[in-house]
């Protein structure tokens, strides 16, 4: 009887413990239910913004949620013709208001030289809209004789029948000399990082960009330049990232660092692989690639001036180029049948990938070493910088044709290139230096000037590091050291 007394609460104590584990189970295993539910909530909603929108066009008419609308109606009109009312502007109205006027109030009271826009004697503040209005009535009765110049001219037709001065849509020139932007919320703001951010790129889509970096995260977010809402974040655990990027046709993302191998996310599957490291090979670091624009090949910068090219469908070697010097930087051509390269001999190569044969190699003028290389959409264009601060714009025909003197040097910075990227229509070239605060300029392109208020005055951009243009140009990311991703809305591109 005795034993059983003393067994009695042994054992009770026992069936309490495993109730215990039991229930701590089961709570661990609801939670790991709820976090897998709630990963499935996510990876849809990312599907869902990737591959609805391929379907569905992203259009920019409604202003609770976004900045810009298209405008197709140039595109429908021709020479001579009247547009519809109803497609278009009336005539005899503004092509285009100012929100800010109408929220801005003007003392005419106070300034001696306003004092005459006055309609009673005692009045003072005025909203800006009537400040603009009365501005131009007062204009127009000081010189009644610029009848040319009204609204409602028989004679404005002359002007559409210049293709000179006026673009169709599509082909809208940017004018130089002072860049029109406003500076939005940070694209990150949701989840900024605490470490640099290395890469920065808009998906096909023009919503969606990706950030990475040190940090060793990849994240997504949805970009309206208001809410900027962060869609998913991936951490991998191996792998500090210096390279992030969607393939062009927007499927996949590749993700590199100083590693022997990378990663492959597909979109679609929301699936991760990590690949390499490459068969045959014995590089100890795949950080710098480029993607051709037929989301066929991956170019790796390799050892000893060697390239590594990668097939994005099996990502298997399928070919190798040789330099003379080192390799330091890549570029595609637009049809992705041509890469260049450039290095440590100071020369930029031509390569065809169809006979993996070098067409053409040429001096890159005044550089004894190239860092950074890129290649406009059109294929119009390509520049070269250097570790010395110098980038040259080459016409990219030219350069192949023997013509080896670049349009334009750009020398406006003071340290090593590391970072260029033309915007969608080539009318801008993004340079970013690392080494430097605030290092970071913006040529226009047309008339091969630098635009005049880039880098923002007195705002700290801290070290840019990268940038990148959503597909229509109308935002812009640019990552820096402190671990933002600033944005800014390129007022002259109506689509992003």
């Amino acid at each position: 009887m005795s034993m059983l007394s003393q067994n009695f609460p042994t054992s009770k104590v026992r069936r309490e413990e495993s109730d215990i584990d039991a229930k701590g189970k089961r709570r661990k295993m609801e939670e790991e239910e709820k976090q897998r539910e709630s990963d499935q909530v996510d990876m849809k909603k990312l599907e869902n913004l990737l591959f609805g929108s391929l379907y569905h066009p992203v259009t920019f008419g409604d202003e609770e949620a976004v900045l810009f609308h298209v405008d197709r109606s140039a595109a429908r009109e021709t020479p001579g013709e009247e547009r519809d009312q109803s497609e278009g502007i009336r005539k005899g109205e503004a092509a285009w208001e100012d929100e800010e006027e109408k929220q801005i109030n003007i003392n005419i009271a106070t300034v001696n030289r306003l004092r005459k826009l006055r309609k009673e004697e005692n009045e003072g503040l005025i909203s800006g809209y009537e400040y603009i209005a009365r501005l131009r009535a007062h204009h127009a009765k000081l010189n009644p004789g610029t009848d040319w110049a009204r609204l409602d001219s028989s004679d404005d037709d002359i002007l559409r029948t210049n293709e000179d001065l006026v673009v169709k849509s599509g082909g809208n020139k940017l004018c130089s000399g002072l860049l029109e932007y406003t500076q939005l919320m940070d694209a990150n703001a949701a989840d900024p990082s605490n470490d640099p951010i290395n890469s920065v790129h808009f998906h096909q889509n023009a919503q969606l960009l990706l950030t990475a970096g040190l940090d060793r995260r990849l994240r997504f977010f949805q970009i309206d330049g208001k809410r900027n809402v962060k869609i998913q974040s991936i951490f991998l655990e191996d792998c500090p990232i210096h390279k992030a990027a969607f393939l062009p046709n927007g499927s996949q993302v590749i993700v590199s660092g100083r590693r022997n191998f990378f990663y492959s996310f597909d979109l679609e599957n929301a699936k991760f692989d990590r690949i390499g490291p490459l068969v045959g090979r014995e590089e100890k670091s795949l950080e710098y690639f480029e993607v051709s624009q037929d989301s066929k090949t991956i170019a790796f910068v390799g050892n000893e001036g060697y390239i590594l090219l990668v097939s994005t469908k099996t990502k298997e070697l399928i070919g190798t180029l040789k330099m003379n010097g080192s390799v330091r930087s890549l570029a595609f051509s637009d049809d992705g049948k041509k890469l260049l390269s450039s290095g440590g001999d100071g020369q930029v190569y031509v390569w065809d990938l169809r006979t993996m044969k070098c067409l053409y190699k040429g001096v890159d003028e005044g550089s004894t070493c190239g860092t950074s290389l890129c290649s406009s959409l059109n294929g119009k264009f390509f520049a070269s910088g250097t570790e010395r601060g110098i980038v040259n714009i080459y016409k990219t025909s030219e350069f192949v044709g023997g013509k080896r003197k670049p349009i334009k040097t750009v020398d406006n910075l003071t340290s090593q290139i590391d970072f260029m990227k033309f915007n969608h229509d080539a009318q801008i070239l993004g340079i970013v230096s690392k080494m430097n605060k605030n290092s970071v300029k913006l040529v226009h392109v047309p008339s091969l000037t630098v635009f005049s208020n880039w880098p923002p005055p007195e705002r700290n951009m801290h070290n840019p590091r990268c940038l990148d243009f959503s597909p229509g140009s109308g935002f812009m990311a640019m990552g820096n050291a402190d671990g933002k991703v600033l944005l800014y809305q390129l007022k002259h591109y109506k689509n992003a």
